[in-house]
């Protein structure tokens, strides 16, 4: 059997009926789905059973995995793999041994060192296992919104997908939860504005827009989204902010290189977010992003009382920044 490596791209959506399946990995919604589609593909009229390797009880897996009286076709779902108790682990080696060929018994393992030896033994038997690495980085999200309308048929293009990513953050299950809730309650093709309605202002939409594009060096964008919203009535402020919270995450990012820091560690920002900063960066230098972030505290105190030009002042400070990163 060839080397595993751990940087595998996640199988779970392969997962299929085995007499033993073992299922690893931190995302539990992707473990989730990988049993699901385990337990569709059985049929209808299968007799499930649920164990915790946790709180195991000795001669438990036996019992569940013995056939059924009626002669359904069994399946026995063991979550909590990375926590098993002794008795769990004694009994799956055994099982492992000779696994009944007419059930199908699934391993649910989130990862560590915790019964390794049971890993080692079903992956050197050859077991089928399926892999749900975690859901962190920002393209990955980006794609994981994306592969959920794209599996019932309803693409979005990925502006869309950063829209939601922005408004309900890095965690894959209120991910997959907000794709479920657009999908149900909006005909057609879901878009921008969409997800504003649902789930965030379009004030906030808008702002997260402009930010992004002055922040990527696209000039003419930037300006154009900063003139569409303050010709529709939005505040200023909520802009500025947005900018200033994207240059900061940039400065705590850059800084962290120098510094040995790990930034979703110890700055306390999100994986995603961090991926994004990272990318952004390659524009910006550190004169040049300090230079920003003043920029836009000067603009801040103008159009909160300081000036008497507030639309003006947003606009010159949205086109000083994206011409800082476009140079």
């Amino acid at each position: 059997m060839p080397p595993r490596t751990r940087a595998a791209e996640p199988t779970w959506h392969r997962a299929q009926p085995a007499p033993l399946v073992l299922v690893s990995g931190p995302e539990s919604l992707l473990a989730d789905r990988a049993v699901e589609l385990i337990h569709r593909a059985m049929g209808a009229g299968v007799a499930l059973t649920a164990l915790d390797a946790g709180a195991y009880s000795r001669g438990a897996l036996l019992a569940a995995a013995s056939p059924s009286l009626f002669d359904e076709p069994g399946l026995v779902v063991v979550r909590g793999a990375e926590a098993m108790n002794d008795e769990f682990l004694a009994d799956a080696l055994a099982y492992a041994q000779a696994p009944d060929p007419e059930v199908v018994v699934v391993i649910l393992h989130g990862g560590g060192v915790r019964g390794k030896r049971l890993l080692d033994t079903l992956r050197k038997a050859g077991v089928p296992e399926y892999l749900c690495p975690a859901v962190k980085k920002d393209a990955e999200l980006v794609d994981f919104v994306r592969a959920e309308f794209e599996r019932e048929r309803r693409p979005v293009q990925a502006v869309v997908a950063r829209r939601l990513l922005d408004a309900v953050g890095g965690d894959v299950s209120e991910l997959a939860a907000a794709c479920q809730q657009l999908m149900n309650d909006v005909e057609g093709t879901v878009d921008e504005e969409s997800v504003a309605r649902y789930y965030g202002s379009r004030v906030n939409a808008t702002a997260f827009a402009v930010a992004d594009a002055a922040i990527a060096g696209d000039v003419r964008q930037a300006i154009a989204l900063t003139r569409h919203a303050l010709s529709s009535g939005v505040d200023p402020v909520p802009l500025t902010a947005a900018l200033a919270a994207k240059l900061r995450t940039l400065a705590k990012v850059g800084a962290s290189r120098g510094r040995g820091l790990d930034p979703t560690k110890d700055l306390n920002i999100a994986p995603w977010q961090v991926d994004r900063a990272r990318r952004d960066l390659r524009r910006w230098t550190a004169e040049t992003l300090g230079e920003a972030i003043e920029l836009v505290a000067e603009a801040d105190a103008d159009i909160k009382g300081g000036g008497r030009a507030p639309h003006f002042a947003m606009e010159r400070v949205v086109r000083r920044v994206a011409q800082l990163a476009a140079d």
